[in-house]
Order: structure tokens, then C-alpha cells, then sequence
């Protein structure tokens, strides 16, 4: 990744981070906690008008070491 979008992401994820604390407050706190193998992650999205549309994943110890390079991304 080239530096310029490295710092436009950095840039994004701040402004993500002030305008949604309680989710990163969560993030910051499951992934302090660790991540284990057996884990389930589970999204949900809802747009208005439609139906909740959700999808999980039984952690595999494969994942693990991507859960943790995306967590070195967060810090």
C-alpha cells in the first residue's frame, strides 16, 4: 500500500472512530480481550425498509493471524 492511501485511511478511520465511539470503544475492548480460536463473529445489517440480512463466522485457527494484523492496523 502506497503511503498517500495509507494516510487517507488512517485519515478516514479517525473520523470513523468520532462519529462512532461506541463501536470502536467495543472493538477496542473484544480485541483487547482476544479473538480465540471457536469464536463466532457476527454481522448484521438492516437498511431501512428492508430485511436484517446476517452472516457469522466460526473463527478457524487460519484466521488467527489476520484477526491479529488487523488488529496492529487498529492501534
Amino acid at each position: 500500500m502506497n503511503p498517500a492511501s495509507l494516510m487517507k485511511l488512517m485519515n478516514r478511520k479517525s473520523e470513523f472512530n468520532r462519529r462512532h465511539p461506541k463501536f470502536s470503544a467495543f472493538v477496542k475492548a473484544v480485541m483487547a480481550k482476544g479473538i480465540q480460536e471457536g469464536s463466532i463473529i457476527e454481522i448484521a445489517v438492516k437498511n431501512p425498509g428492508e430485511e436484517e440480512m446476517t452472516a457469522n463466522i466460526k473463527v478457524q485457527a487460519s484466521d488467527l493471524e489476520m484477526l491479529q494484523e488487523i488488529k496492529d492496523l487498529m492501534e
